[in-house]
């Protein structure tokens, strides 16, 4: 099982209103959509993984922070976003979700 944050940006949504209205016209079986959500999965950290290499740094005042399951998750507020020297992006509130890249896995 992959961990599955991905499914809630555009293209997931995208791809999650195409089988849920292919199931509906019963074209495909849930178990086929499943299937495909976990392969959109696997595929989307591993590109991810492997093509992106942007860094960038994230200032801001600490309001909340969570350890579980080996995903920790971050509340920033007043948060400054810097890519280079210059800031780019200044923004009320930021979450910050981040797990561990090589196991792939969520722990159970």
């Amino acid at each position: 099982m992959s961990y599955q944050f991905y499914r809630k940006t555009t293209l997931g949504n995208c791809l999650q209103e195409t089988l849920d209205e292919f199931l509906q016209r019963d074209l495909i079986t849930p178990a086929i959509a499943t299937e495909v959500l976990n392969q959109y999965d696997r595929a989307i950290t591993k590109i991810l993984s492997q093509q992106v290499r942007n860094r960038m740094a994230i200032r801001g005042r600490l309001n909340t922070y969570r350890f579980c399951d080996n995903v920790w998750t971050f509340i920033l507020n007043d948060v400054e976003l810097q890519e280079g020297a210059d800031v780019d992006v200044r923004v009320a509130k930021v979450k910050v979700v981040a797990c561990d890249a090589k196991s792939g896995n969520p722990s159970s």
